[in-house]
């Protein structure tokens, strides 16, 4: 998507270790705008036939997945971090790593919110390694809920997580791929 590329061009930072800051219009301030389009753009790539949910991990995911589900028409969920006191009944779990947080998590949907009868898109603002992503996979088939496809915004090229997605048969399209990040800037893989 040229609108999101020229975005990260102008205006996202490349920190030490591959970081891609792009927190002034995406995942801290955020352009809803440029999240609409995004919306859009998912819209034209996924078959969102009989969709019922968008799911998403928190924190940075949920206002990209909060205008896709408007845009679509059905309710956002998305897992949390931690159990809180406000949880009730059963639960769907995976356990994950966070490399950004360099830590484990233990990502929660509570089972009333997603069931075997749900089709399901996921929507998350960036793919690096897949771990968050390949929690979300597991909670919707641990639900039995039908997965129609993954949208992310931004993906590192350059790491594994999207390749092994692909591989094990999940449609997954990003808007973004990045092939290479450093002092220079960004090179997007070529369409």
């Amino acid at each position: 998507m040229k609108q999101l590329q020229d975005r990260i061009r102008a205006e996202g930072r490349v920190l030490p270790g591959n970081i891609i800051k792009v927190d002034g219009f995406l995942n801290h301030r955020v352009d809803t705008a440029l999240m609409r389009d995004m919306a859009k753009e998912f819209k034209s790539l996924f078959d969102l036939t009989g969709l019922t949910a968008v799911l998403t991990v928190e924190a940075s995911g949920i206002a990209l997945a909060t205008i896709c589900a408007e845009e679509f028409g059905v309710p956002m969920v998305f897992a949390k971090k931690a159990k809180s006191d406000n949880i009730e009944g059963g639960l769907y779990k995976s356990d994950i790593y966070s490399y950004t947080y360099k830590k484990k998590f233990t990502l929660i949907v509570a089972s009333q919110w997603l069931n075997s009868s749900d089709k399901v898109f996921v929507v998350d603002d960036f793919l690096a390694n897949g771990e968050a992503l390949r929690g979300l996979v597991e909670i919707v088939e641990e639900a039995g809920a039908e997965l129609l496809g993954i949208g992310v915004a931004i993906e590192k090229g350059f790491q594994p997580g999207g390749q092994r997605l692909r591989d094990a048969g999940v449609h997954l399209e990003s808007l973004a791929i990045i092939e290479r990040a450093d002092e220079n800037g960004v090179v997007f893989r070529e369409e």
